[in-house]
């Protein structure tokens, strides 16, 4: 038989790492996450310190420029988002007409036809600073496409509003918020803006490195949100509290999920192996709030926490493995926030639109200053043709 008839293919230089585990695909200034250590770096600084002290603009400018404004900076900084934040009557009506059961696929939908109405093209062989621009007039545009599609109506006047956090609460909840829930809501943005490089961060990234236009990048963000393993939990966290009703029925009713292998929503995460910090600031946001869900979510999070730990030593076990600990996640304690705020839980995954996009539009700057179209290999498993 000839050694060449069925060659096998050329995987000898392939290491193959499914989902991407543990590849290094791009150098980014933006932010980090020590899993380890359950840290939230942005830009050099500790992602729960921005959330608890600063807000959106400041650390919207801080990813764009990598410091903190001066109190000039910021100013001009927020006229300018407030001012491409702006919905032409025209845009207004493209929205309208493209509402329907899913915001989330409605938002979608709106960032491509808006990009396309404004004839934003290719970015190469463009000014930076030209494709900078459209940029952050699509990102600022966020809170307004959220609103038309939730009220079917343009956006209300926001008379001496504090900037695109509270535009955004006043837009979905109808009404001007209170301190306390404004300061709950910029806190979620804040602390969701950028997280390394995650499914949707990476999609906006890979669509920008082949040249697209800033609204197809950003789109191809959105659209990784419609699977529930990305960005999806915190409307299901509430159904899980419905179900449960009351704290004497958290314990049974958390164990039969696990024995009927139904995850828990709001539990475990990819890259934190300790507490994750963004959850542990939502939680004392809930405790402030100390709305009626509150004493249900703290004994639920005890009753599967204690009941995953079981079943990951046991498993362990099983496998001569290290156990590996499970901790709540940024959605559990997101979903009992919003919710007492007003935020209707079908928004949820628009609300973390409203914050992501600003992190996808910086990495989509990023990319293009220091562009190479993204190109990884595969492992080929199929048959060889006969020579």
């Amino acid at each position: 038989m000839n050694a060449n008839a069925n060659p096998t293919p050329d995987n000898t230089a392939k290491t193959f790492s499914p989902g991407l585990e543990g590849v290094t695909a791009c150098r980014t200034r933006l932010s980090e996450v020590l899993g380890k250590e359950g840290k939230l770096i942005l830009a050099g600084h500790n992602a729960v310190n921005l959330a608890e002290n600063n807000t959106i603009e400041e650390v919207w400018f801080l990813l764009h420029e990598g410091r903190l404004p001066n109190p000039a900076e910021l100013a001009a900084f927020k006229a300018k988002v407030e001012k491409l934040g702006v919905l032409p009557a025209d845009e207004v009506n493209l929205i309208k007409k493209l509402r329907g059961p899913e915001p989330l696929s409605a938002f979608r939908t709106a960032l491509s036809a808006i990009s396309n109405k404004r004839g934003y093209k290719p970015w190469l062989n463009r000014p930076v600073e030209e494709v900078t621009e459209e940029v952050i007039a699509l990102c600022a545009l966020a809170p307004a496409i959220v609103e038309v599609l939730h009220t079917g109506r343009r956006p209300r006047v926001k008379t001496l509003n504090s900037g695109y956090a509270e535009r955004y609460l006043w837009g979905v909840s109808g009404k001007k918020p209170s301190p306390e829930d404004l300061r709950a809501v910029e806190t979620y943005l804040i602390l969701t803006m950028d997280h390394g490089l995650n499914a949707s961060t990476f999609a906006s990234r890979v669509t920008a490195s082949t040249g697209a236009d800033v609204g197809a990048a950003l789109t191809s963000g959105v659209a990784t949100l419609s699977g529930p393993l990305h960005g999806g939990a915190p409307g299901p966290v509430l159904d899980m509290l419905d179900a449960i009703g009351t704290c004497e029925n958290a314990d049974a009713w958390v164990r039969a999920q696990l024995a009927a292998k139904i995850p828990l929503m709001g539990f475990g995460h990819r890259i934190y192996r300790t507490d994750d910090p963004r959850a542990m600031t939502l939680k004392r946001v809930a405790e402030r709030q100390n709305g009626p869900r509150i004493e249900l979510a703290k004994v639920t999070e005890q009753a599967a926490l204690k009941a995953l730990e079981e079943k990951q030593i046991q498993r362990a076990a099983a496998e001569n493995k290290p156990v590996r600990t499970l901790r709540v996640n940024v959605e559990f304690w997101t979903a009992v926030a919003l919710e007492h705020v007003g935020i209707p839980r079908n928004l949820f995954s628009s609300t973390f639109c409203v914050s992501r996009i600003i992190g996808w539009g910086e990495h989509i700057v990023e990319q293009i200053k220091d562009n190479k179209i993204y190109r990884p290999l595969s492992q080929y498993t199929g048959e060889m043709p006969a020579e």
